[in-house]
């Protein structure tokens, strides 16, 4: 099995496990961040409220809208990076190798070459996998609106079987697929693309810092004759932490005007709620709300991205060392059969 598979299918894992802890932060965040009614801003419900509010009105089921296409396209993306990644990263090392022979550098992966390689990956990934984050944008934005009975007087049999036949039916994927493709076609599932493929940098920065951390870790380790003890999964956690949290604040506005484009647009009534492109609804954003509607919801991404990020990192790390040891022991097993042989 090779090292990029092996890279892959661990941050598939790590992938999965992080957004199934951190999904409901991630839904109210999306609502938070293509929220567009005045009336609603003033109230400035904080994230626990949000998520009470959803529970109480539309049910528990709502925090996990679009799980499922999301847990695929997380797995899908984490897959599809790390693979990538990792082929561009294994390039990039003989390429520093072959200019330490010729006197330029210390032969190891500088700071710009490791920025470059992730957003390769990067790029790789926005264009195979966007049209899942479309759908689960619309899944995770639409809200279920009933036609409930007043809670003025006891509700009788009759009319609590009224009120389950005027029930909507459940947002799923399929509706959330034709609702895209009704509105723009084929295209319509790569909404968005634009500002995403800009917003590369985020995992670019991200891993340049967490690679950052990580080298000088290792080197005080080695200086300190500590190198058997390795990074442990707390360090790996922290530091994919402080990775995210360093560039979630600087690519922040992009993941806004990403979700814009994404949710559902309104043809009709108040134009100022339908984007015709990226510059559109910067434009708008500016216009209608300044500059604070592109930080919309930061708070709870910050929480959100930094947990996922630290257990997807930590995840990722443990399930890497735990698959090249059990190909070593395979390995060393069928040498110690071939030498009694």
């Amino acid at each position: 099995m090779s090292d990029a598979l092996i890279n892959g299918l661990a941050g598939a894992g790590g992938g999965i496990i992080a957004q199934l802890i951190t999904y409901p932060l991630q839904t109210v965040n999306t609502r938070q961040q293509t929220e567009r009614d005045l009336k609603k801003e003033k109230r400035k419900l904080g994230t626990v409220d949000q998520m009470c509010q959803v529970v109480k009105e539309e049910g528990w089921g709502r925090l996990y809208g679009g799980l499922t296409p999301s847990l695929a396209g997380t797995a899908a993306s984490q897959g599809v990076y790390y693979y990538f990644y990792q082929i561009f990263r294994n390039k990039a090392e003989v390429a520093a190798l072959e200019q330490m022979k010729l006197g330029i550098g210390d032969g190891s992966v500088g700071m710009l070459s490791s920025l470059v390689v992730a957003a390769l990956s990067g790029c790789v990934n926005v264009l195979l996998t966007n049209p899942i984050w479309v759908i689960v944008t619309r899944m995770q934005t639409h809200t279920k609106i009933s036609k409930s009975l007043p809670e003025t007087r006891p509700i009788t049999p009759d009319e609590a079987i009224l009120t389950a036949a005027t029930e909507p039916p459940p947002f799923g994927t399929t509706h959330a697929i034709q609702e895209v493709y009704g509105e723009a076609g084929v295209w319509g599932f790569w909404r968005g693309v634009f500002p995403t493929l800009i917003m590369v940098s985020n995992p670019s920065i991200q891993f340049m810092l967490y690679e950052t951390m990580l080298k000088k870790l290792r080197k005080r380790r080695d200086l300190s004759k500590q190198r058997k003890n390795g990074v442990t999964a707390l360090e790996t956690f922290l530091l994919g932490a402080l990775a995210k949290l360093g560039a979630t604040v600087v690519t922040y506005p992009l993941l806004v005007v990403k979700a814009r484009l994404q949710a559902k647009q309104i043809a009709t009534g108040d134009k100022r709620h339908h984007y015709k492109g990226t510059l559109d609804a910067i434009l708008k954003m500016i216009r209608y709300e300044g500059f604070y509607g592109f930080y919309k919801g930061m708070s709870t991404k910050i929480v959100q991205s930094v947990l996922a990020a630290a257990v997807l990192f930590m995840v990722k790390e443990e399930l890497v060392k735990g698959a090249r040891f059990l190909l070593t022991s395979k390995t060393t097993k069928k040498l110690k059969s071939k030498v009694s042989l």
